[in-house]
């Protein structure tokens, strides 16, 4: 989970990732992650701001318009690992009155990426990388 070029293994809303700064995943490194939105795509910057291996992750992309802190969990279990994905999307600046409206657009895609997870984990192939 660490190396978010896996997304586009699991994120249907992901097309592309490149990490554009560090050497491993891990602490300090950088990601630019090419999602679809509605007009096409845009391109996010994701910093690892926190990384506690093998459990948890917090990634930070901000721009002009949007800024999204997410954190991964990943907790052992007798039947392997559930892992708890948390993304906090804020619009920014004149469009802040939209969160709401942005909250429900991105339950349906959060949904698509878990059904996409859960898939990918199942088939257990290694990652990308």
């Amino acid at each position: 989970m660490a190396d978010l070029r896996n997304f586009v293994c699991w994120d249907p809303g992901v097309r592309n990732v490149q990490m554009v700064a560090g050497e491993v995943p891990g602490l300090g490194a950088v990601f630019d992650v090419a999602v679809r939105v509605p007009f096409g795509a845009m391109t996010l910057r994701y910093q690892v701001i926190t990384w506690e291996p093998p459990g948890r992750l917090v990634v930070r992309a901000e721009t002009s318009t949007l800024k999204s802190l997410d954190e991964i969990l990943v907790e052992p279990g007798p039947n392997g690992a559930t892992v708890i994905y948390d993304a906090d999307l804020q619009l920014r600046s004149g469009l802040r009155f939209a969160n709401p409206a942005l909250g429900a657009v991105f339950g349906r895609i959060g949904q698509r990426a878990a059904d996409g997870l859960r898939r990918v984990l199942a088939e257990d192939r290694p990652p990308v990388s």
